[in-house]
């Protein structure tokens, strides 16, 4: 099967992050997916409090990849976004309180301002770029890490 420049490109980066997030620390500006024996890690700005959550990527025209913004609640609660002001297409990845991926919304459009319900008991949402979770072959069930997530982690900084 021949790949394409792009997804060969990706599939390169991807082999190198996988490296270098195995022996890296727990760090606040990056979290770590792993899947089915794959890892990968994303450099990301943080948005906790409510005026960051609400202005998130908006107006930005583009993202680097293998980028992000982490949005993190207080506590687990019903989340749900939308594309105002929001430029580019992005995958939400929604986790729960240990870390795990519950829901994945791919390329959610950009200025679209219809609700993407993302689940209950959401501690954070990770925006990437559009169309890289596939990609990536991330799904549902995948473990972040992260120092947001405590020692209840399915996937804690500790270990």
């Amino acid at each position: 099967m021949r790949l394409s420049f792009k997804a060969g490109l990706t599939a390169f980066a991807l082999l190198l992050f996988a490296a270098n997030a195995a022996a890296a620390e727990c760090r606040a500006d990056r979290v770590d997916l792993r899947q089915s024996g794959a890892q990968v890690s994303f450099t990301v700005e943080i948005a906790d409090y409510p005026e960051e959550r609400a202005r998130g990527l908006m107006f930005r025209e583009s993202l680097p990849q293998f980028s992000g913004m982490l949005f993190i609640y207080e506590v687990p609660q019903t989340a749900s976004f939308w594309m105002r002001n929001t430029l580019i297409p992005l995958d939400l990845l929604f986790l729960d309180a240990r870390g795990v991926v519950q829901h994945i919304h791919e390329n959610a459009i950009p200025l679209d301002e219809t609700a993407i319900p993302g689940g209950d008991d959401i501690l954070a949402v990770l925006e990437i770029n559009g169309g890289l979770s596939a990609i990536l072959g991330l799904r549902p069930g995948a473990q972040m890490k992260h120092p947001a997530f405590g020692s209840d982690a399915v996937w804690s900084c500790g270990r």
